[in-house]
């Protein structure tokens, strides 16, 4: 009976962890909501992560330590298939020998299952029954094939994340650190740029339906963060989202068909992104665009140029485009320790770009190309 028992067991284990890995590493796509080892670790190990970071005060060094939970999160999930594999075959090894005799103990089997696994292969252990000799065979595949799919998995995991954060690094001239809807706005219509704004809103819903494409079927990236505090893939579909809010509101002379595609799109990578967590909408605890600051957001628009079509129901217009993605962005950003970027951005606060040795001097420099006349 124990032996029948560790069988299974054995068995169990090995179905698991291969049809979790496979599924992961080679098998893109939604992850539905069942029982999964890779779901079940990262949900324990990111609670763990972040009820720790929550009690940090500095937010720099907050930042650094959730910077590390991604890459450590991957290599300890790689380690726990190669740990529970090992094991799942050096329990099938013990299982299978002939108990009638001298029977080696447990652990040793582990140690050949684990030089089996590696192809180490130093000879000091052998298989004995022609079960535990075709198990060989089978376990040095697995070990090669795993290690294989490892070496190929990781370099496409960064390639993906690389490409989502260069659109995050790129929108820093544009949307201001952090990113801000009006900024953006203000920027393109004071350069008299608004087709260009088009284009940019453009080459956002492609990377929104990168970000559903990639983030769907590899969620750890998501706990991969940006090279700087005041940036994140999160803040800026955020700001961008803040855009086609306001665009779609309606301002005078101003095309709406580009806004409305793109929003569509971010909005359901939002939703998307949710439903892969567990994360559903969260009321906002304070307000995100107060009547005040939507004042504000007005003035700085009209200084550019930007007047809304309708300015008696313009509030409660734009009130109802946010009730209807800033709750999903909300559960995410407190699910995800992420900060949402505010609607109205500080005067005061340099881009990264300008935050360094002569910014300063690179701003006005370029400020004074923009004043002159085409």
């Amino acid at each position: 009976m124990p032996t029948t028992l560790a069988i299974a067991c054995g068995l169990l284990v090995l179905v698991v962890v291969l049809h979790d890995a496979f599924e992961v590493m080679l098998l893109p796509r939604r992850v539905k909501r069942r029982l999964r080892l890779v779901r079940l670790f990262f949900r324990f190990t990111w609670w763990l992560w972040s009820s720790m970071v929550r009690r940090i005060k500095s937010e720099s060094l907050r930042h650094n330590f959730l910077s590390l939970y991604g890459p450590s999160s991957m290599v300890a999930i790689l380690i726990v298939w190669a740990v529970s594999l090992i094991i799942s075959f050096g329990t099938l090894y013990w299982a299978l020998y002939d108990h009638n005799g001298h029977s080696p103990s447990w652990l040793n089997q582990l140690y050949f299952s684990g030089v089996t696994f590696f192809t180490v292969g130093y000879g000091d252990v052998l298989p004995h029954t022609q079960m535990q000799k075709a198990l060989v065979v089978l376990e040095a595949g697995t070990g090669l094939g795993f290690i294989a799919t490892v070496i190929g998995y990781l370099p496409v995991l960064y390639q993906l994340f690389a490409r989502r954060e260069s659109k995050v690094i790129m929108l820093d001239a544009a949307a201001g650190s952090p990113p801000s809807a009006v900024t953006l706005l203000c920027r393109h219509a004071e350069g008299q740029s608004m087709d260009d704004l088009e284009a940019l809103l453009q080459e956002w819903q492609q990377w929104s339906a990168e970000l559903l494409e990639s983030q769907l079927s590899y969620p750890m990236l998501a706990y991969y963060r940006s090279q700087h505090d005041n940036q994140s893939w999160l803040a800026a579909l955020t700001a961008v989202m803040d855009c086609c809010a306001l665009l779609m509101v309606g301002f005078k002379g101003v095309r709406t068909f580009r806004a409305r595609l793109t929003f569509s799109t971010s909005r359901q990578a939002v939703v998307e992104m949710g439903r892969v967590f567990q994360v559903g909408a969260r009321p906002l605890p304070t307000e995100r665009l107060p009547s005040a600051d939507y004042q504000q957001i007005c003035s700085r628009l009209a200084d550019a140029g930007l007047q809304f079509g309708d300015d008696s129901d313009a509030e409660q217009r734009l009130a109802a485009f946010r009730n209807t993605y800033e709750p999903f962005l909300n559960g995410l950003s407190n699910y995800l320790v992420v900060p949402l970027p505010a609607w109205l951005p500080d005067e005061d606060q340099l881009d990264n770009w300008q935050n360094s040795p002569r910014g300063k001097s690179a701003r006005q420099l370029i400020e004074a190309v923009d004043a002159k006349p085409e």
